[in-house]
């Protein structure tokens, strides 16, 4: 008679299948799992991913109004007064004559973080003609616009880089890149002139920068021609480093009638901004390695928020 319970060794069928059922299940398993990373976000740490990451690649530096003049170190360096108004943000030592990078690094900053010595300055809005400034500026740090491939090889914004933004000379909507709207009011249609925001609104402007760099200079001639705008969601063969894209949001308190508003440069389509890097370099690595290649959303600390 055959025992029930062989003696070589080998397990009954029953408990053979389910081995077999179980290794099969297993390699089930580890395949889907190898499938799902493969196709994980490029550019994502999975280690640096938390369970309620907010996926934006985003930082930002938000900075209160510093001070007012007619200058502009970029656009007439050393020629004081030869500018129209501007208001100034970040950096507390902005004058003509900032024109290196060391004048920045000897100053102090308006913005959280502290440690953004960057100076931002834009053209100052008149209200029947005074001076309004914002009652808060938002610096954005952002990997949009482009495809996901440049924004996981966004590299940072290299210390003591100029960017001008915008068209201080435009004659008309269709020659801005600048966005006029109202907070709390989005029944209200933006546009590049002033818009008339509802009472207890206040009126925004937003105003995208260049986020694709040459590589080699910090400035140019025109201050633009080394830096451009993506096309098709790649970096032009020409300027082929991806950084950061630097969005400028101004929230003033003011509304209605938008007759009596003006900027120092004229309508409200010649809105520019003017910016001089000077983030500490190892700061804007981090925020760049730990916010905007793996698309997560971080507060002004660099920290997702």
């Amino acid at each position: 008679m055959t025992s029930p319970h062989p003696r070589d060794g080998t397990a009954p069928w029953p408990r053979r299948a389910l081995l077999a059922v179980l290794a099969i299940a297993a390699l089930f398993a580890s395949q889907l799992f190898a499938s799902s990373a493969s196709t994980a976000a490029p550019g994502e740490r999975a280690a640096d991913v938390g369970p309620n990451a907010v996926r934006v690649a985003e930082f930002v530096a938000e900075c209160a109004f510093s001070h007012r003049l007619p200058d502009d170190p970029i656009v007439f360096p050393d020629m004081p007064g030869a500018s129209h108004m501007h208001s100034f943000f970040g950096s507390t030592v902005t004058d003509a004559g900032t024109t290196n990078l060391g004048d920045l690094l000897q100053g102090d900053s308006t913005c959280d973080p502290v440690i953004d010595l960057s100076s931002y300055w834009v053209p100052t809005l008149f209200v029947n003609g005074q001076p309004v400034e914002p009652q808060s500026a938002t610096f954005y740090y952002l990997g949009e616009g482009v495809d996901a491939d440049v924004v996981a090889n966004t590299q940072p914004l290299p210390r003591g880089l100029k960017i001008v933004a915008g068209n201080a000379l435009a004659t008309g909507p269709d020659q801005s890149i600048a966005r006029w709207s109202c907070l709390h009011a989005g029944h209200v249609n933006p546009s590049k002139d002033f818009v008339n925001c509802p009472s207890g609104t206040a009126l925004e402007s937003y105003l995208d920068f260049p986020q694709c760099w040459d590589g080699v200079n910090l400035d140019s001639p025109d201050h633009k021609s080394h830096m451009a705008y993506p096309v098709a969601g790649q970096c032009p063969s020409t300027h082929p480093v991806a950084v950061p894209k630097l969005r400028q949001v101004l929230r003033y308190p003011v509304n209605g009638d938008p007759s009596g508003f003006a900027l120092a440069s004229g309508a409200g389509y010649t809105m520019h901004g003017d910016f001089f890097n000077a983030w500490p370099e190892d700061e804007m690595l981090r925020r760049v390695e730990d916010c905007i290649r793996p698309v997560i959303k971080c507060g002004a600390d660099g920290v997702p928020s």
